[in-house]
């Protein structure tokens, strides 16, 4: 996308000069210290009544890759139709975990440390009623919906806590092993005691001391790289158990006994998450109007052979923990609170802060794989995973058991995202302060750098939407047509380079020049005064 955006004014912004001020003189630097103590004494009253009011921006909002445009609570289908109690009760629960949390871990994130203050306010309000949660949501958050760079609409999918049988020893049934993280495993800048690890990046296989080699991958893991290292946590019928309780990131193993083992996501071997539903899309194995989870267990068990191939083009493979919680209780997500069943989502955590609650609107097969059923909830970010990217992308938590499974397996559908953000940022600054895109390149240059076939010169997927910085829209202009407009600026034309200078051959005149001033300085070195 290029060109100015409509909310971008024609400001310029100093980002550093090469000459540096001099330094002032002791009595000057006095002077400035004693102003500058006046001045903090008299703005500290102020400082603390601007603290209280609720609706000051303290730093604006910037969301890497993604876009967003205010909007009022009127204009967010089925706003007022939602239980806000429900999201209350989830959004509270996450308050302990942010108010626990050290601010060097969400300090670049979008919304950094700002939902402490929404947390400390509903840490001691007394709401009992969705009136009174809706007003919470109303006066302490507004409203802004967020989409990828240059799109309209985010994406879902949905995920559970299957229920699966297994056992604590190894038996002709239960033969593969559910495996705990491996001493060996290391990820810099964690220990290897470290309780948790993140879920992307490179991870490694430590060598003695110094030695650090990728980790094994899928297909090592499942012919023995580490095996017979009492890693095994328990013990499941089949791969295909364990690859569906890898993408879900926990589970719940029935044993034989009637008892019931909770194992927890805890680390991966470093490899990206590759999706098998896609691989079978590709192929065209399945339709991919007919994929789901089902479709996949589907097709691995008629095609046990094809299963092993299929399975080990996702190489990525995750480490689980044991975790004491009761058949009652639910599964702990990324943020370390339970989740809740139809209110937790997972989001992308290096944009997003545990806690944000965000209001998902559009059409899900919920009732059937047909059905198209309203969706408008507001949903409060718990939980994360390495298939989750993007600054609207979910994965919706639906419970434990069959039916919670058969009805995520189901989701792959685009919705609207409303991301709740507390009053302390200002969503529209952010636009004012924006710097300009670059300028293309001249035609010398995209001649040397061909563009491809079918790829458009404004099309905004064109640019990298992991790094860019997130464009702010005005309320009154709708999001697509004020992408449009600023995709239509007109590219600058080409400069000239400048003509080639002459060779310029040194006539009688300079040579003679040139001989005198070399026999002078001969001399003076041989006859020095």
């Amino acid at each position: 996308m290029f060109g100015r955006l409509p909310a971008i004014s024609l400001r310029a912004i100093r980002t550093g000069n090469w000459l540096a001020p001099a330094a002032p003189t002791d009595l000057y630097r006095l002077k400035r210290c004693a102003v500058g103590f006046c001045v903090a004494a008299a703005l500290v009253p102020v400082a603390v009544e601007a603290h209280d009011t609720r609706h000051r921006p303290a730093w604006p909002l910037e969301i890497a890759g993604g876009q967003y445009i205010p909007v009022s609570w009127a204009e967010i289908a089925g706003w007022n139709d939602d239980n806000h109690l429900d999201a209350f009760k989830a959004f509270r629960a996450s308050c302990r975990a942010v108010t626990a949390r050290r601010i060097s871990a969400v300090g670049q994130k979008a919304l950094g440390t700002s939902l402490r203050e929404p947390c400390r306010v509903a840490k001691m309000a007394a709401i009992s009623d969705d009136a009174k949660a809706r007003a919470f949501f109303e006066t302490r958050f507004r409203a802004v919906r967020i989409s990828r760079l240059g799109e309209t609409d985010g994406f879902v999918t949905g995920y559970y806590e299957p229920i699966i049988d297994g056992s604590r020893t190894r038996t002709d049934t239960y033969t593969v092993p559910v495996y705990r993280r491996p001493s060996n495993l290391f990820v810099r800048g964690f220990t290897q005691g470290a309780p948790s690890l993140p879920n992307s990046g490179p991870v490694y296989r430590k060598i003695g001391r110094r030695k650090l080699v990728p980790y094994y991958d899928r297909a090592e893991i499942e012919d023995g790289a580490i095996a017979g290292r009492g890693l095994e946590i328990c013990w499941l019928k089949s791969q295909t158990d364990l690859l569906f309780t890898q993408i879900q990131g926990s589970a719940r193993v029935r044993l034989e006994d009637g008892s019931t083992i909770r194992i927890n996501y805890d680390s991966y071997n470093g490899y990206p998450y590759t999706a098998v539903g896609r691989i079978l899309i590709e192929r065209n194995i399945v339709p991919k109007d007919q994929m789901s989870m089902q479709r996949i267990r589907q097709w691995m068990n008629e095609n046990p052979d094809g299963a092993i191939e299929l399975r080990r083009q996702n190489r990525s493979y995750v480490f689980f923990r044991e975790v004491k919680l009761s058949d009652n209780d639910e599964a702990v997500g990324a943020q370390g609170v339970p989740l809740a069943p139809g209110r937790s989502i997972a989001v992308d955590k290096s944009l997003h802060v545990y806690g944000t609650p965000f209001f998902i609107e559009g059409e899900l097969p919920i009732e059937s794989e047909q059905a198209k059923t309203p969706f408008h909830r507001l949903m409060i970010a718990q939980d994360t995973g390495s298939a989750i990217l993007g600054p609207a992308r979910a994965d919706l938590y639906f419970g434990a058991g069959p039916e919670a499974g058969r009805v995520s397996g189901r989701l792959r559908h685009n919705m609207q995202f409303v991301m709740l953000v507390p009053n302390s940022l200002d969503p529209v600054a952010r636009g004012r302060t924006m710097p300009l895109p670059e300028t293309r390149p001249s035609a010398r240059i995209a001649k040397l750098f061909p563009q491809k076939k079918n790829q458009k010169p404004d099309d905004p997927k064109v640019a990298p939407q992991q790094s860019a910085p997130s464009a702010v829209v005005p309320a009154g202009q709708p999001a697509r047509a004020a992408l449009v407009s600023a995709a239509k600026a007109a590219p600058p034309e080409a400069v000239p380079l400048p003509a080639v200078r002459p060779e310029v051959m040194p006539g009688p005149h300079q040579a003679r020049r040139h001989y005198h001033r070399r026999h002078h300085r001969h001399e003076r070195r041989r006859n020095p005064r």
